[in-house]
């Protein structure tokens, strides 16, 4: 039997215990996380924990329950809401129709109420559930699949098979509509090692592409197909920009999927282009993305713009598949990978056979895929490859252990410089976003999309970063930066609170002072006091 999860909202804390004790949570399968006393609170604890239902007040400080509800509901739509309110407010709050809020319940709370609530509520959330785990409705899922037709063209399609003259022909036999102008590929991958026990690995695939396309076809205009065990999406915007905002709803997806379903799931994002035949590279870097999942982890969405040391293609590298299978591990690989990538390349080219020429050639190629490796990445050559024309000669007269012992050194060398590198670019990031902060504090507008749009990256992958490097997440470091200033003018001058608080970026002084409070426990008047005695 599933446990679903409530979050209390109310600013009166009697109110609140009262809720608590009323009934037997645990015998109606729901556990109380926690509660928060106004809207602003509780939105930074939904946002934490993705509770399954939200009990909340509609008159609060700071943000009310309306609020609090209508935010809830456009960015956390699976979230049950349930409002209690007075009896004045009743009919006000009936006129809320479209936040779909579950129930109205009327103060003060009654447990025979709250209990008959409770529980048709949790009948609700396991009809659910069982719908998007029920065998038979997930077979019914995989037969509704896109007709073989289409799923052949999109294949065709990303492999590089469409001639261009042919694409409007195409495009009309399938019915299919692709107007872009912008196009991005997304691969889809689910675990199948981490899937459910007893759970059908193929059945567990076309749930999540029948929940990713209810979450993301529409406002993506996606068109969805299956691809060597994945689904892949391709999506169409108007603006470039639009990636990042793509890249946060992939996360959001994957969470949901994690949640809902128990499926671990990685969304691999590829580079945007301006052509339906760019598409086979878009796909080539959506999948390149979702392998980086062993540095970054599983679970959530991975851009392939914001991973890779520089935005630049792919070196252009010889047709030969243990040479570029070389590379990638460089990228992504352990140290045993790479000695792994680099005895299958060096068997590949040591055939007996071989005339001195084709050796000579192979050399050379594999120098000059090094060289555009490293310069692609910023990798430097010192050490390894100072002069061409010396290191062929040495190459050429090198046995074969020899050559594999320099190789593995090279790529090893490499390995380590891309990991500096990663390393360097997120430590840039979070550098920028603190001097952003430390020049920008004072704007009460500042935000997360703010900071994230000046950046020019998703928000999912700068909390990430942000959170890895400081500890903090961004807002969490924002107001502990802002009361810091605070702290100080208080101190140091003998302006008013208000005065105070836009100074540091806070347009309503009571929440300031609630802000203040919940750092230093004290108000900000109290604290000038205190610390103005201290110094006498």
């Amino acid at each position: 039997m599933d446990t679903y999860t409530v979050l209390l909202v109310d600013d009166e804390e009697e109110v609140v215990q009262a809720i608590m004790k009323k009934i037997n949570w645990g015998q109606l399968g729901f556990s109380v996380i926690g509660f928060a006393n106004n809207g602003v609170k509780a939105l930074e604890m939904v946002e934490e924990f993705l509770p399954d239902v939200i009990l909340t007040d509609i008159k609060m400080p700071y943000m009310d329950g309306m609020e609090l509800s209508n935010r809830v509901k456009t960015e956390f739509p699976a979230t049950k809401i349930l409002l209690f309110t007075g009896f004045d407010e009743f009919e006000y709050a009936k006129e809320a129709i479209h936040l779909e809020v579950e129930e109205y319940i009327l103060k003060p709370v009654n447990s025979v109420e709250l209990t008959r609530v409770f529980t048709e509520l949790k009948t609700k959330l396991d009809q659910e559930i069982s719908e998007k785990r029920n065998v038979k409705i997930l077979q019914n899922y995989y037969m509704e699949s896109l007709p073989l037709l289409q799923a052949d063209f999109y294949s065709a399609l990303i492999e590089g098979r469409v001639q261009e003259e042919e694409l409007p022909r195409y495009l009309s036999d399938c019915q299919i509509s692709l107007d872009g102008p912008l196009f991005c590929c997304l691969v889809i991958y689910t675990s199948q090692a981490q899937a459910l026990e007893g759970m059908n690995p193929m059945l567990l695939a076309t749930s999540v592409r029948k929940q990713a396309q209810e979450r993301l076809e529409e406002k993506w205009q996606a068109k969805s197909f299956s691809y060597l065990g994945n689904t892949v999406f391709i999506t169409q915007f108007n603006n470039e920009n639009e990636v990042s905002e793509l890249t946060d709803e992939c996360d959001r997806f994957c969470k949901y999927a994690r949640r809902m379903i128990e499926a671990v799931v990685t969304v691999g994002i590829g580079q945007v282009c301006r052509n339906m035949m760019e598409l086979p590279k878009s796909y080539a870097s959506a999948q390149e993305a979702v392998s980086y999942r062993a540095l970054y982890g599983a679970s959530r969405a991975i851009n392939i713009k914001e991973i890779v040391p520089r935005n630049v293609d792919k070196p252009a590298l010889s047709n030969d598949a243990e040479l570029s299978g070389m590379f990638k591990m460089i990228r992504v690989g352990s140290e045993e990978d790479i000695v792994e990538a680099v005895n299958r390349y060096l068997n590949r080219i040591s055939f007996p056979d071989k005339s001195l020429q084709q050796h000579h050639i192979d050399v050379m190629e594999l120098v000059s895929a090094l060289f555009r490796f490293s310069t692609n990445n910023e990798i430097v050559l010192e050490g390894h490859m100072e002069n061409m024309e010396k290191l062929y000669g040495s190459l050429l007269d090198l046995e074969p252990n020899a050559l594999k012992a320099w190789l593995v050194d090279v790529c090893l060398s490499f390995w380590r410089q891309l990991i500096h590198v990663r390393s360097r670019s997120t430590k840039s990031i979070v550098s920028r976003a603190k001097e952003y902060v430390s020049n920008h504090y004072a704007d009460a507008e500042l935000s997360l999309d703010n900071i994230c749009e000046t950046l020019g990256v998703s928000n999912s992958y700068f909390s990430t970063v942000f959170k890895k490097e400081t500890g903090k997440s961004f807002i969490g470091y924002l107001t502990d930066y802002r009361m810091d200033w605070a702290s100080r003018l208080l101190i140091e001058t003998n302006e008013k609170s208000y005065i105070v608080a836009k100074q540091v970026g806070y347009s309503d002084p009571n929440y300031f002072s609630y802000v203040f409070k919940r750092r230093f426990g004290v108000s900000p008047s109290k604290y000038r006091t205190e610390h103005a005695d201290s110094g006498k």
